[in-house]
């Protein structure tokens, strides 16, 4: 009963956000908060972020918070990625399983621009003012074990932008499912993600003074990068000390055109890990490709855990992404 109740809602969503995926190529560069896309985390970059049907713990809150249901005691996160055109992303979340109750997480991502001086018309090689961009996302997720077979997860998202004398801010959510049919080492999930009203930008900096009398302008609302994920994954060897994952995501975006993401995983003895990946779209001049990762745990006690990981992205005209990242359950 349970699985049927799942699948309607899943069909449900389905339909009611069918109506604002709409993406093709000519709306690229139109969304907003475009911050929401970047991704966080090495093991599912690593996997070129085909891991909407087997991320688990904070690490899936950007992919499917579904996931997180899988959590068992507290997990931490931290992750940097030096992004493109030297921007920074700093990523940090910690996720605890409350017993009778399921899983609360909070997520924070901070993006920063750095400083950059300011030019106007009449002062080509700058004022003297320095403004500094920032772009920040808070978000509270909590997730729970519908039945014996279905995850469920619901994030939502404060979101803040600020420059030089403008800013806005909006709400976003992710709502995730994950399903493991009766077929053993098979893993089905469903992420719809940024879903959210327009975001506006508004502040002094709109002002102007015409004849001594003030004006105000006010900037059109841009719509939230929305998308809906759907992935796979296959756990084809569980034997010994050996696991390996294949995995596969269809990604379809409202403001661009549509992703198909694909990777593998394998991992010896739970502690070592080696991941590749591919992300591809019929996007002109897309920039990512394939991508490589890397991780390793080391137990500090008996219920204490140490993960480090590190991916790479093949990134066109910038330089390629690296991500690192530490994690701690306990």
């Amino acid at each position: 009963m349970r699985n049927k109740t799942f699948l309607l809602i899943v069909a449900l969503l389905l339909l009611t956000f069918q109506s604002v995926m709409a993406g093709n190529e000519n709306r690229i560069g139109t969304a907003g908060a475009a911050e929401l896309l970047i991704a966080v985390g090495s093991r599912g970059t690593a996997m070129g972020g085909a891991v909407v049907a087997n991320s688990y713990g904070v690490d899936a809150i950007f992919w499917n918070p579904a996931g997180l249901a899988w959590l068992e005691g507290t997990e931490a996160m931290a992750t940097r990625l030096p992004y493109i055109a030297d921007i920074d992303v700093t990523y940090i979340a910690i996720g605890k399983q409350i017993e009778d109750f399921g899983t609360i997480a909070l997520s924070i991502k901070v993006v920063s621009v750095g400083k950059i001086e300011e030019t106007t018309e009449l002062f080509p090689n700058g004022t003297g003012s320095i403004f500094e961009p920032t772009m920040a996302v808070i978000g509270l997720t909590f997730a729970k074990a519908v039945s014996t077979q279905v995850n469920f997860g619901i994030t939502g998202r404060y979101i803040r932008e600020e420059i030089f004398e403008v800013s806005a801010s909006g709400l976003s959510f992710d709502f995730g499912f994950t399903y493991e049919p009766r077929i053993y080492g098979l893993t089905l999930g469903l992420a719809i993600r940024n879903y959210g009203p327009d975001i506006v930008f508004s502040g002094s900096g709109f002002e102007d003074a015409v004849a001594g009398r003030p004006l105000a302008s006010t900037e059109a609302g841009s719509e939230l990068p929305t998308s809906i994920d759907l992935g796979i994954a296959y756990n084809f060897l569980n034997e010994g000390l050996n696991s390996a994952t294949m995995s596969y995501n269809f990604r379809s975006n409202n403001l661009s055109n549509d992703n198909w993401n694909g990777g593998v995983e394998y991992v010896y003895d739970e502690r070592y890990a080696l991941r590749a990946g591919y992300l591809y779209s019929s996007q002109n001049n897309f920039l990512y490709g394939f991508s490589l990762g890397a991780g390793v745990s080391v137990d500090l006690g008996e219920d204490t855990r140490v993960t480090f990981e590190y991916s790479w992205t093949e990134t066109d005209i910038f330089d390629d992404n690296q991500h690192f990242t530490v994690k701690a359950s306990f």
